[in-house]
This record gives structure tokens, C-alpha cells and sequence, in this order.
């Protein structure tokens, strides 16, 4: 699972990373950046397969058009990408609404010796902006007023977070993130462009459990308090086989 976030960067920073650029509207009306705590249900940027040129801000939290109440979007927060040509909420998006989500760090909560829980920031190396891949919808509530939404796709983790959890987001290269966004490619070869981010060129480190609540969000939340951990042994990554995944259908 992937359900908390971190983006320091400024606007301009974004824009020169992903040669894109944000409407000025969108960013007056919601202005959420720099974001040390970012959380389901936050307002986030991101950039879609139909217009790979500019950031739109999405509500964290997957409703698909069928959804009769806006409330599921809190439990498809993520998409497991063993079951994204399974799932009907997932199918669609995944052949016609896909996107890239920018962030510099994601936390997930290790369970130590004693049961506590501690938290870690995942990043890349030089704190780069990374991208990871996801999904998107729009809906439209009784109302009439048009809420769109996206999803991030988790995958089995790399080596460096084994230790941490049994779950990774989708971290995109360059290149992939070219490929994720490109309309050309069936939704097989849309899976199999996701592979295991490199644990070489990434790092975490515990931070303070002041980012268990969503509410706190100050810069101190992504100041490392212990040694950074990097992946022991590293491998090379392998391609992800849907097809060969324990429980799998064949």
C-alpha cells in the first residue's frame, strides 16, 4: 500500500522536471505545494495521457463514473497491478486513463522488534522528483459537479523495501514514464512496462511519527532521525510477469 506522500518542490521546479505547466487557475484555487504530508483525499498534480503537457489537479482516491457515492474514492487509493486487467473499476482506465503522479519521497511504516511502528521516507537518490504511475477517472455526483480522481499502482517491492513492507508504488524512469502515457501500446504491454525501480538509486531513512497525523505538515516531517537504509545486496530489476503471480488465473 502506498497511502502517504511528500512534494517540496515549487511549481516552476515541476514544470522545468516534466516540461509541463500548470494553469494558473488551478493552482490559485487549490495551491497545495510545497506538500510535506500529502494524504488520500488531498488535491494533488498530476499529468494524464491526454494532455502530457500540463498539470491538472486530481483528488487522491480512484470513483469510478458508476460509483454512487464519491466516499469509495478513500479505499482506491491504490491499484495492484496484478489485478488491473481484472477489475472492472480499473480496466477501462487502464486502456484509456493513465497518468503520471509526481512526488520526492513516499512513507511507509515498518514494524520493529518491540510492535512499534516506524515510520520512513522513500525517495530517490539527490532527492530527485520521481514519477509514479497511475489511473484516473471523472465523476459526476447527483449535483452535477465534476470531481476528477486517480489511483496509484503498487507492485511487488524491490529490495530495498522488503524490509519495509510487502508493497511498492510504481516508480517510473524517464523513459517509462514516455511509454505509461503514450497511446499506442495494448494494456499487456501497458503491465509490463512497469518494472521494480532500481533499489541502487534509492535510499530511506526513518523520520519522526509526527507524520502519522495528516494534519502535521512542516518541513520538518521529512528530516531523516536515524541512518539511511539502501538495499544490501542489490540486483538488477527484472520485468514484472503478470502471468506469474501465485493465485494468478491462467
Amino acid at each position: 500500500m502506498c497511502g502517504r506522500a511528500s512534494l517540496s518542490k515549487q511549481e516552476k521546479e515541476l514544470e522545468e522536471r516534466f516540461q509541463a505547466t500548470f494553469y494558473q487557475e488551478d493552482i490559485a484555487r487549490y495551491n497545495p505545494l510545497p506538500n510535506f504530508n500529502i494524504a488520500p483525499t488531498h488535491w494533488h498534480p498530476v499529468i494524464t495521457n491526454q494532455a502530457p503537457d500540463q498539470f491538472r489537479f486530481y483528488k487522491w482516491g480512484l470513483v469510478p463514473p458508476w460509483a454512487q457515492d464519491e466516499r469509495i474514492g478513500s479505499k482506491m487509493i491504490n491499484a495492484r497491478i496484478e489485478t488491473l486487467i481484472e477489475k472492472p473499476a480499473f480496466r477501462k482506465p487502464l486502456e484509456q486513463r493513465r497518468c503520471i503522479v509526481p512526488f520526492d519521497g513516499f512513507y511507509e511504516w515498518r514494524k520493529e522488534a518491540n510492535g512499534h511502528k516506524q515510520p520512513y521516507l522513500i525517495g530517490i537518490d539527490d532527492q530527485a522528483v520521481f514519477s509514479v504511475a497511475g489511473l484516473w477517472e471523472t465523476w459526476r455526483s447527483p449535483e452535477g459537479k465534476i470531481i476528477p480522481t486517480f489511483t496509484l499502482i503498487t507492485m511487488p517491492p524491490n529490495e530495498l523495501m522488503q524490509p519495509i513492507h510487502d508493497r511498492m508504488p510504481a516508480l517510473l524512469t524517464l523513459e517509462q514514464e514516455k511509454l505509461w502515457l503514450a497511446d499506442d501500446l495494448s494494456p499487456t504491454d501497458l503491465i509490463q512496462v512497469l518494472t521494480p525501480f532500481p533499489s541502487t538509486h534509492m535510499h530511506a531513512f526513518p523520520v519522526s511519527t509526527s507524520v502519522n497525523q495528516v494534519s502535521n505538515n512542516e518541513p520538518s516531517l521529512i528530516i531523516p532521525i536515524g541512518p539511511e537504509l539502501r538495499a544490501s545486496d542489490p540486483k538488477p530489476p527484472a520485468a514484472f510477469d503478470l502471468f506469474n503471480q501465485p493465485g494468478h488465473p491462467e
